[in-house]
């Protein structure tokens, strides 16, 4: 019994040696911020191993193990604390030639504000490339759901781009 929980052990370590990147980046795009994004991946990766047994047996390990990260990443929205308003905005520097850094903080805070499933439909399809069919099945939902959720977060992430004066977001400005 022991020489086979050191063999679940070591195809778990290799697998989260190979997921671990692609799993942290989904994890930021989703949360907005590195340090929620690897609390969401550790807790990600705990749920994957009490449930290794099943999860190495699927045809895609890593879709099953990304639908427990979006599944997290909805808990923790709907627990998430409320944010409290400040009197006064706080002054925003001339743009400089960092423009295109200021760019990327802009979008990723625009993603960040879309609600979760904007936001999850969003990354699965732009950032991590999926069919609207594989995307519904990582969201436990239909196509069309996709389809609109995904449009929706786009149009919302164009609109806060034009607000900010973003020179590009999803190939249109």
């Amino acid at each position: 019994m022991g020489e086979r929980k050191a063999e679940r052990d070591a195809e778990f370590q290799l697998f989260v040696t190979t997921a671990w990147p692609r799993l942290s980046r989904t994890a930021f795009l989703l949360a907005g911020d590195r340090h929620t994004a690897e609390d969401l991946v550790q807790t990600t990766l705990e749920k994957t191993y009490a449930a290794w047994g099943r999860v190495r047996r699927t045809d895609d390990p890593y879709a099953y193990v990304r639908r427990i990260l979006l599944n997290e990443q909805a808990g923790r929205f709907r627990r998430r604390l409320p944010e409290f308003l400040v009197p006064a905005v706080p002054e925003r520097p001339a743009r400089d030639v960092y423009d295109r850094a200021d760019d990327r903080a802009g979008l990723l805070r625009a993603l960040a504000a879309l609600p979760p499933r904007q936001r999850q439909a969003v990354v699965l399809r732009y950032w991590e490339d999926l069919s609207e069919t594989q995307a519904a099945a990582a969201m436990n939902c239909s196509v069309g759901t996709v389809k609109s959720q995904a449009s929706k977060g786009i149009a919302k992430l164009r609109a806060a781009a034009a607000r900010n004066g973003l020179t590009r977001v999803g190939g249109a400005v």
